[in-house]
């Protein structure tokens, strides 16, 4: 292990829980301007306002009044878009009965 990755403590593998709990920590509380979801090459806007929470281990969206996604953190995959204004959300929804669901959350 490297010196920098001991001192800064670097978890480069996407696929374990330490990675997943600490990026969804770094969404949590950010604040949302809408939220679109792919359907028939379409994207829908599905939400707007809201925002996004780490609560236990679930990643929650919520949007329009309502709750949008739930996630559990183990099974969240969170990706940030190339312009840096919005992440891709992509996971089992609890809401859904655990129907996997991408959608896009814009800050």
């Amino acid at each position: 292990m490297s010196f920098f990755s001991k001192l800064f403590k670097l978890d480069k593998n996407t696929d374990s829980y330490s990675f997943r709990l600490e990026r969804a920590r770094s969404l949590h509380g950010q604040v949302i301007k809408y939220v679109t979801e792919r359907k028939d090459d379409n994207d829908d806007v599905i939400g707007r306002g809201g925002s996004l929470a780490l609560h236990g281990e679930h990643f929650i969206v919520d949007s329009s009044g309502e709750r949008l996604f739930m996630c559990n953190v183990r099974d969240l995959e969170a990706s940030n878009l190339m312009s840096g204004d919005g992440v891709v959300i992509k996971g089992p929804d609890s809401l859904r009965g655990g129907e996997l669901r991408t959608i896009t959350v814009h800050f």
